[in-house]
């Protein structure tokens, strides 16, 4: 089953709908069936929460947009039951780009709310707030449009990552102050923050909880991502390489393959033909094939045949995102078209470790 659909295109950004939207719109179907409202009020209902996700989409444009006039591609922008994702490249590392990349998804928000506004008070579509206004019906969509779309602005604005609001804040003291520092102050705020919705969940709404957890989970993941690439800073292939690899022939049982697994220290495999790397196998792959296709299966017939190459002089930075985008087990480092060694994330993640040690050491 593919996970998202392909949407529709704007300037190049492939916008894409994950398959548990649908979950929503059934989700919507049956609570207002439920609550004894007709198939015209059903349907409003629905339509309203298409047209709110529309305008979510407009708000991750508006990031991605802004973005490419900095020379920042976006990859796609994938809509969640719970918002979208637009999936940059690179988070700018200039605080004036950061700042204003970030702030144009609320700024589209408000601007919906603005184009809103007229077609409410002209068309006298103002109803009073009371149970009825719950009800999406044709005399107040445009006003809960406008309201929601301020609230989302606001509920962004918030100075927690992963919200634009967290980002923001960074961008602005980081405009003095190192990024590091600066994601370091955002990230304990953001921190601070959740902890008041987990314990406001407690005595109002239980989402309240899932949202402080959802801030905890996105301030720690910020800010790891942050020190990781301050780390990485000036090094390149040739220093998380390992010069000594494991090598299967594809021919053979996988049973081997099961062998050195265990034998040995090695994870990630090489997978040769006549002298000729075809592949790599690692051991998530060597377990998902042992209980699919059993012991006796080729190596060749499971191993992962996508190879990835890099020069020695790549910076590890650079190797970060082909591990996060691709999904390779390993990376062969090459010098004049042979390799020299591998890298995989195990061994990245170890020189991290050694270079915040050094650094804490020198600093001590």
């Amino acid at each position: 089953m593919k996970k998202s659909v392909s949407f529709l295109k704007v300037a190049g950004i492939g916008i894409y709908v994950h398959w548990t939207f649908s979950l929503l719109i059934i989700y919507i179907i049956y609570i207002n069936a439920r609550a004894g409202l007709d198939p015209v009020q059903i349907s409003w209902a629905v339509f309203f929460v298409l047209a709110l996700f529309l305008c979510v989409i407009l708000h991750e444009l508006g990031h991605a947009l802004t973005a490419k006039r900095f020379g920042i591609k976006t990859e796609d922008i994938t809509m969640y039951p719970i918002g979208g994702v637009a999936r940059l490249e690179r988070i700018p590392e200039k605080p004036v780009q950061e700042l204003l990349v970030t702030i144009a998804g609320p700024l589209v928000n408000v601007l919906i709310v603005a184009i809103l506004i007229p077609f409410i008070y002209g068309f006298d579509l103002l109803v009073p707030i009371g149970a009825e206004s719950s009800i999406i019906s044709p005399e107040n969509f445009i006003l809960n449009l406008a309201i929601l779309n301020l609230w989302l602005a606001l509920f962004n604005l918030i100075p927690a990552f992963p919200m634009d609001g967290g980002r923001i804040l960074r961008a602005l003291l980081a405009m003095r102050i190192s990024r590091l520092k600066a994601t370091t102050v955002a990230a304990n705020i953001g921190k601070l923050l959740s902890l008041g919705f987990i314990v406001a969940g407690f005595f109002y709404n239980p989402f309240l909880i899932f949202i402080g957890v959802f801030i905890i989970l996105g301030a720690q993941s910020e800010l790891e991502s942050v020190r990781n690439k301050e780390l990485a800073s000036g090094l390149t292939a040739s220093d998380a390489m390992m010069s000594k690899w494991t090598e299967l022939e594809s021919y053979k049982p996988l049973s081997e393959a099961v062998s050195m697994l265990l034998q040995s220290e090695s994870k990630s495999f090489l997978i040769s033909e006549n002298g000729t790397y075809v592949g790599t196998l690692n051991r998530d792959g060597i377990i998902k094939a042992l209980r699919d296709k059993g012991e006796h299966i080729s190596i060749g017939e499971v191993c992962n045949r996508d190879l990835s190459y890099a020069d020695a002089k790549t910076p590890l930075e650079e190797l970060f995102t082909r591990f996060r985008d691709n999904r390779i087990p390993l990376v062969l480092v090459v010098d004049a078209g042979t390799t020299i060694g591998v890298v995989d994330t195990e061994n990245i993640a170890e020189l991290m470790l050694v270079k915040q040690a050094r650094l804490e050491q020198k600093n001590a």
